[in-house]
């Protein structure tokens, strides 16, 4: 796999690149503004741009934001982030309003050297999802024509079989960012042989979405701590009642053999916080998991579940956590994911396994440089964990 490194080597002075970035981030809306709620991922991939501007490449970045149909979505325009990545880079991102069309085209052809363009929401065009390899082909040779190389930092997308992320390195020189670099670095670490003892921490909501990763670490881990919304299917499949809480009653058959493999590895909670809606000021109870009610809505892990999974991770070497304890966005919700997050940070190798979880280590005000790595690519983590295979690496790698 050709890296930035050997781009560099080679010159770009002058020279545009196309870089696929994951730009995918929260907004906030008010009645006459939008902006970015959390600008991690756009942080994550400024070393990439500005090693490239800085050596004069004519920089165009591409990404997608959020799941519109195909069609061009005002909900779903760049427009925002293009304002706080110039922002962040220190100098101006201009901004194409479409991907493949007029504006794009005349924006990267006025590009001067070390400048950077941001093209239009990738999904604003079919191609780029489609199923179809003609239809996504044929996007992804326009797409194509705005860069002489190309460089994938988007480690967020590598598991989507995507024009921008598979079909384009089919048709320019290829190369890996650093952030896709550090990303499949640390996560070889933990599937290789990780320093023990090694714990993952799953939350969530549903079960079904990790049931891969779970039946793939089940043998690789020490101790498997489960909590969110996911933690009540199990609960339901161990025999108790869970209420209104979240549950996937056709993965409770499945459940029960997991629990049954897991032995003493998986750890659920013991107590809840539950309540009857979900607000930030709702009337909470804490129950033990044999105690939830009809009408109860299970929204966190209890302060004793969070004490037994801090103590835990205590002792971890290695810690891999994906998914929160609980809402965390409303506070009456948030202790359980709080006290994982400050425990995960005290493991000798930890790994935030991106999404949510990265989201509440900065909504929760936890400083970041206490994790050893804080991923960008939830699902795409989740998947290599699982063993399988990346289309976004795979193109990167011919």
């Amino acid at each position: 796999m050709r890296t930035l490194d050997d781009l560099l080597a080679e010159g770009v002075d002058g020279r545009r690149v196309l870089v696929r970035a994951d730009l995918n981030v929260p907004l906030s809306r008010t009645d006459d503004t939008v902006a970015v709620a959390d600008d991690g991922r756009i942080r994550a991939v400024l070393p990439t741009v500005t090693k490239l501007a800085e050596a004069g490449a004519r920089v165009v970045v591409c990404s997608h934001l959020g799941r519109p149909k195909g069609a061009p979505d005002p909900k779903y325009t760049l427009a925002p982030v293009a304002v706080r990545f110039s922002e962040l880079l220190g100098s101006a991102v201009a901004f194409a309003t479409d991907t493949v069309g007029e504006s794009a085209d005349e924006v990267t052809g006025k590009l001067a050297a070390g400048e950077v363009a941001l093209l239009e929401n990738l999904r604003f065009n079919a191609g780029e999802t489609s199923k179809d390899d003609a239809e996504r082909g044929a996007f992804a040779a326009k797409l194509a024509t705005y860069g002489e190389a190309y460089v994938d930092d988007a480690f967020g997308a590598v598991h989507r079989k995507h024009a921008s992320v598979y079909d384009v390195p089919k048709l320019l020189p290829h190369f890996a960012g650093g952030l896709v670099l550090r990303e499949l670095e640390v996560l070889s670490t933990l599937t290789a042989e990780p320093k023990r003892p090694y714990v993952v921490v799953l939350g969530g909501a549903k079960v079904s979405d990790k049931l891969g990763v779970i039946t793939n670490l089940l043998p690789k881990v020490d101790k498997l701590l489960i909590g969110g919304g996911m933690c009540f299917t199990l609960l339901a499949a161990q025999g108790h009642g869970v209420g209104d809480s979240l549950l996937e009653a056709d993965q409770i058959d499945t459940c029960k053999r997991l629990l049954a493999e897991g032995g003493d590895k998986i750890v659920l909670p013991t107590d809840v916080v539950v309540a009857a809606e979900l607000s930030a000021t709702a009337e909470t109870r804490v129950v033990g998991v044999d105690q939830i009610a009809a009408g109860d809505k299970g929204l966190d892990i209890g302060p004793e579940s969070g004490r037994a999974f801090a103590a835990e991770l205590s002792g971890a070497a290695t810690v891999f956590w994906n998914g929160p304890m609980g809402v965390f966005e409303f506070e009456p919700f948030a202790a359980g994911t709080r006290t994982v997050a400050e425990a995960v940070t005290g493991a000798g190798f930890s790994v935030v396994g991106g999404g949510d979880s990265a989201a509440a280590v900065r909504q929760l005000g936890i400083d970041e440089d206490r994790f050893s790595h804080i991923s960008t690519g939830g699902g795409a983590s989740l998947e290599y964990l699982e063993g399988k295979s990346l289309p976004g690496v795979a193109a990167l790698e011919v």
